[in-house]
């Protein structure tokens, strides 16, 4: 991402009349100001929240494991936990009845069922882990043609869970891949012809699927717009609104910290030409674990984040390549004896970013985590190794090759900081074999960089050309392979969607870590969608992210 145009810079400590010609991107402001800095926390209603969710979590407890409930009852009943964003408080109960059920499987069980209810089942196992096979689905195809039948078209809401249900596959499930095509393009024919929720529930899906949307957003959305399925039960509904009203309170004081902690740091007085995106990077964070439990996470991982962009602004759109070589060369030493080697526009930033993650790694060795700490900060360092990398390649005029590019790309994709990052905070989960799984770059892992790696670079190729960048991965794979920008693009987007399969395989049991540590992987993926799946919505906040800060953190739901 980060890449400078050939400049005829100076050295950081030469005094001259003359400024050096600079990258300047003249990023967009930002659209919120300081209005989140105003917000206050009413302790005594967050402890009066936490205590009112009891009394709905125990009934819903009760009722998740009912015996006396009917087995496709009570898996939808699950889907609208998980839907709801609910799944962690009753994880070991879900479980229990899901084991039960999948232990007792059959094929036959499933052959009078209708479309929406196999779907609701498939995504219900899928989401949680189990394998439940696509054969489930065959019996909607017709044996001679090979197609779907005619009469399924005719179940909006079945093809709505059909389509929903084959997010979910993993590779080699040949009638999923169909299905996907297929049902989009039917849901596409019909939408502008439905009504009422209906049409919402169509238009939601096809804009952005479920599983590859922010959590949070989508328990909010499904709460408005699926009140059926919400209200069966009295004891899901109460609870689903005190758990917003809870997490609501929460985020908002979160994301007050935060914003406070960068104006105290007055990054936009020292470094002015960078992204103001710290609602923005907050509503990132957020997308990778929303649950309570994970607020320091959060502010932690918000707070590198946010250094992280400041890097990748000054290394990509004010730096000259000359600059650029002494701050990587600081970034290796990692010591305040490096800061006389580096511009004084600069400096001020290294000094918080060397002060802050000591303070983390100090708060950190009191519970013996250190280890986290070290973890993210290797990664920084190899970040800024890998954006001088692009930056040499545009200094010199060279596009790299595809495989050189993505070799480069997936560490300057920046998904290494923050999954890395997101770990700090999380707590003794986080043990010295679940760090060194995440060290080994297992393939859940590859997949989501090459995620956000090659769909940033289809949305922003074009602003990146324009100014003079040939570090792109569509560029590269051009250069590499002599196709088209087409079919560039078409290729890249094929191997996003292979690296989808490839993480919701990882996701599957048996496992070789806790979901715990497999989501932040899983929810960066489905955040890097969410970002740039219609346009470069970090540089550029268009509707999306606007809609979500809206949602989340300027609105307030009804009690």
């Amino acid at each position: 991402m980060a890449a400078v145009q050939a400049t005829t810079g100076i050295q950081a400590n030469t005094k001259t009349s003359a400024e050096p010609v600079r990258p300047l991107a003249n990023f967009p402001p930002s659209k919120w100001g300081e209005r989140f800095l105003s917000f206050s926390l009413d302790k005594s209603e967050l402890e009066r929240y936490a205590i009112d969710m009891e009394k709905p979590k125990e009934d819903l407890r009760k009722l998740i494991v009912d015996p006396k409930m009917d087995s496709n009852e009570k898996l939808g009943l699950i889907y609208s936990v998980h839907r709801l964003g609910l799944t962690y408080m009753f994880l070991q109960e879900i479980e229990s009845q899901l084991d039960k059920l999948f232990n007792k499987f059959s094929l036959q069980d499933y052959e009078e069922l209708d479309l929406y209810t196999i779907s609701i089942n498939f995504q219900v196992f899928r989401h949680l882990g189990y394998k439940l096979p696509c054969d489930v689905f065959n019996k909607f195809k017709d044996a001679n043609s090979g197609t779907f039948k005619e009469s399924i078209t005719s179940d909006v809401r079945g093809m709505l869970g059909l389509y929903e249900s084959a997010q979910l596959r993993i590779r080699g499930e040949k009638i999923l891949d169909e299905a996907s095509v297929f049902i989009e393009g039917k849901l596409k024919s019909v939408v502008n012809t439905l009504e009422g929720n209906l049409a919402q529930h169509v238009k939601q899906s096809l804009r952005r699927p479920f599983h590859q949307g922010m959590p949070m957003v989508e328990a909010r959305l499904y709460f408005s717009n699926y009140e059926e399925e919400c209200s069966a039960h009295d004891s899901l509904f109460k609870l689903a609104k005190l758990h917003f009203k809870y997490l609501e309170l929460q985020q908002k004081e979160e994301l007050r910290i935060v914003t406070k902690w960068y104006k105290d740091m007055r990054f936009q007085e020292d470094t002015p030409y960078i992204r103001d995106r710290v609602p923005e990077i907050y509503l990132w964070i957020l997308g990778l674990y929303f649950e309570p439990r994970y607020s320091l996470a959060r502010i932690i991982a918000t707070k590198i984040t946010l250094f992280l962009v400041v890097l990748d602004d000054t290394y990509d759109a004010y730096a000259t390549i000359e600059e650029i070589r002494l701050l990587t060369d600081a970034k290796n030493k990692w010591d305040i004896s490096a800061l006389e080697q580096i511009p004084e526009y600069i400096r001020p930033f290294y000094k918080v970013l060397l002060n802050e993650y000591a303070e983390i790694e100090k708060e950190m060795a009191k519970e013996g985590r250190a280890n986290t700490v070290i973890a993210s900060k290797e990664a920084f360092q190899d970040i800024a190794r890998g954006y001088l990398e692009e930056a040499e390649w545009t200094n010199s005029g060279y596009v790299a090759s595809f495989p050189e590019y993505m070799k480069n790309g997936l560490i300057t994709s920046a998904y290494n900081v923050i999954s890395k990052s997101a770990l700090v905070g999380m707590g003794e989960i986080v043990s010295e074999d679940a760090l060194a799984w995440y060290e080994s770059h297992p393939k859940p892992l590859q997949a989501a960089e090459l995620i956000s790696r090659l769909q940033d670079d289809v949305m922003t190729y074009q602003f990146e050309r324009e100014r003079g960048q040939s570090a792109t991965g569509v560029d590269a794979y051009i250069k590499t392979y002599g196709v088209s920008e087409k079919k560039a693009i078409d290729e890249l987007k094929i191997m996003i969607d292979n690296a989808w399969k490839d993480i919701n395989e990882g996701c599957l049991k048996p496992r070789q870590v806790s979901m715990d540590l497999l989501a932040p992987i899983l929810n960066l993926a489905r955040m890097i969608d969410v970002v740039y799946r219609y346009d470069d919505g970090f540089t550029f906040p268009g509707s999306t992210l606007k809609e979500y800060i809206n949602l989340l953190f300027v609105g307030s739901l009804p009690v």
